[in-house]
């Protein structure tokens, strides 16, 4: 289980950014395949996502690559995310050195950092009613058709 920051969501799917050497991206090469779920106690409200993944293509992760803040776009190139760190120092010297290669450039999206869409086959809403009555509403793609069916709390 992992938690990601969905920047993007549109009638592709779901998308987040990360470094594509990193655990995550990996555990996803494996097995292509991924869950969301967002939860909203306060309204009784839940909505969960299954879908396959596939990389993003290199543009779009290159637009939204240059609409992140200079500070995000150094630390990207900087991180060996997900790898044993041995220090902060060895970071920050890194960043340091990043930040001085780049210093009167812009700053170009790093080939081992984009997107993952998860493109969702199955999408279910939950919603909290009295006396563990919830309703559950199932959307469940086939063959490009979107099926709806209502599921017993």
């Amino acid at each position: 289980m992992r938690i990601v920051l969905i920047r993007q969501v549109d009638d592709r799917g779901f998308v987040f950014f990360t470094n594509y050497a990193s655990r995550k991206a990996a555990d996803l090469t494996v097995n292509p395949r991924a869950a969301l779920c967002q939860h909203w106690p306060s309204l009784e409200e839940q909505i969960r996502v299954e879908g396959s993944v596939a990389v993003v293509d290199p543009v779009e992760s290159d637009a939204y690559f240059a609409g992140r803040p200079r500070e995000s776009q150094i630390g990207a190139w900087a991180s060996d995310q997900s790898a044993e760190l041995e220090s902060r120092a060895l970071l920050e010297a890194r960043y340091k050195e990043i930040e001085a290669r780049f210093a009167d450039a812009a700053v170009p999206r790093p080939p081992f950092w984009g997107g993952i869409r998860i493109v969702p086959d199955i999408m279910e809403f939950w919603y909290g009613r009295p006396g563990r009555l919830h309703e559950r509403l199932l959307y469940e793609q086939s063959s490009g058709r979107w099926r709806t069916r209502w599921l017993y709390p």
